[in-house]
């Protein structure tokens, strides 16, 4: 099986783009992962033409339509594309430059080039969609590069962009400066619900697939996060966003943020490390869904000097009690890391860490699958193999519901039928 696998990989790779040829591609013999994400369906075909799945059923035997480029994938594991819903592809990790440096000494070109190849990384690590959650000081340039993905002129994920992100004013980075200097700020300052209202409108037409607003923030450094923008702000940005049908996600830690941006009636909450167990309730009951980024805490913690196999740095405490009473509470749990953070190309990372503070590996599959293709409100569109959807396939080695580790180490990955 394996030696017929890699002849017809190979065929595939020398014949270049499959998908877009409207060449049927034939997955002959997999474990494909069921719709509901929870069990393996054994020995199926999955039929593609262009960019679609046309068809996931027993397989036969024969070689598919006339034409189509057959892979044997027997024994291998077939699961959908997976989906981030937090992550920077203009940031690169904070031990090769700090956020500060990033966004005041890197050129928007040379980090628009860095976006670049950090989206090549991430759908070659199987990861096909990303929301990706601001451009930290680099403008629009989201905008560009997803863009550019969907002419066909780079390699890269589905993006949904978020352009530049609104946060109040001295309520975000770059910051600690001498006060007589307007320095650069990593988002769009707007205050007062007209001024959220103007920037989420200029924001959308920029091209803003989902507006992202920073409910809280620091107010200088070393302090604690505070709320930074009152209920009628929030209100506003989303009432706003909500005319053009454009979602909103809330950077929120602080309980009381995290209310109001709930209240408000955003779509997602980002990193909610401070939520409380009422505030949990009322997410679920609201249908708000959390996005833990857990990774992005445990890089933190490495790169303040900790080190795996040591006591748990504080971060990592605070991270694994969040999720701890978010996995008691029911509360929607969506794959997001903050990956930008850490290295692009393992966003797998927040799935080991799901499952190592107490999340099924099957429930950490559903949450970039499923769970995160329904918050995109995509639908059967992304996050499942059935007849319809965009073909975005990863084949692996090893059984996932199992170890999801073995995600880290791809067979083969199809966007969109490439």
């Amino acid at each position: 099986m394996t030696s017929i696998f890699l002849a017809a990989l190979t065929l595939v790779l020398s014949a270049g783009s499959v998908g877009h040829a409207q060449t049927p591609l034939l997955l002959t013999g997999g474990h494909v992962l069921d719709p509901t994400g929870e069990r393996w369906l054994v020995g199926q075909d999955v039929l593609i033409v262009g960019e679609r799945i046309v068809s996931v059923t027993a397989a036969s035997g024969t070689t598919g339509p006339g034409g189509a480029r057959t892979i044997d994938v027997s024994g291998l594991f077939v699961i959908p594309g997976l989906i981030d819903l937090h992550s920077h592809l203009l940031l690169h990790p904070y031990d090769e430059a700090s956020w500060n440096d990033q966004v005041l000494r890197e050129p928007i070109g040379l980090r628009t080039i860095r976006g670049v190849t950090a989206a090549e990384a991430t759908v070659r690590a199987g990861f096909t969609t990303l929301r990706d959650l601001g451009t930290e000081g680099a403008g629009y340039a989201d905008v560009a590069i997803r863009d550019a993905i969907n002419m066909g002129l780079i390699e890269g994920p589905r993006v949904f962009a978020v352009t530049r992100a609104i946060v109040a004013t001295g309520c975000y980075g770059p910051s600690g400066y001498d006060p007589r200097w307007q320095m650069p700020v990593g988002g769009q300052v707007a205050d007062g619900p007209i001024g959220v209202r103007i920037a989420v409108r200029e924001q959308i037409a920029a091209g803003a697939d989902w507006i992202k607003v920073y409910a809280d923030y620091r107010r200088k450094p070393g302090d604690p996060s505070s709320p930074t923008y009152s209920q009628a702000e929030l209100n506003a940005i989303v009432d706003e966003a909500r005319s053009a049908g454009v979602p909103v996600a809330a950077h929120a830690s602080t309980d009381v943020a995290i209310r109001r941006a709930v209240n408000a009636g955003v779509r997602t909450i980002e990193h909610g490390y401070d939520v409380s167990d009422d505030v949990l309730r009322l997410m679920r009951e609201r249908d708000v869904a959390l996005c833990p980024t857990l990774a992005a805490s445990e890089a933190m913690a490495r790169y303040g000097g900790w080190k795996p196999g040591e006591p748990d740095h504080p971060r990592i405490t605070k991270a694994k009690a969040m999720f701890a009473r978010a996995l008691r509470s029911g509360v929607t749990i969506a794959c997001g890391s903050d990956v930008g953070v850490f290295s692009h190309g393992d966003n797998t990372r927040e799935l080991e860490l799901m499952v190592d503070y107490g999340m099924t590996p099957t429930r950490a599959i559903q949450s970039a699958t499923i769970v995160a293709a329904q918050v995109l409100g995509e639908g059967k569109q992304l996050g499942q193999l059935v007849a319809g959807s965009y073909a975005d396939v990863v084949v692996l080695s090893a059984d996932p519901l199992a170890d999801v580790s073995v995600i880290r180490n791809p067979v083969m990955v199809i966007k969109g039928g490439e």
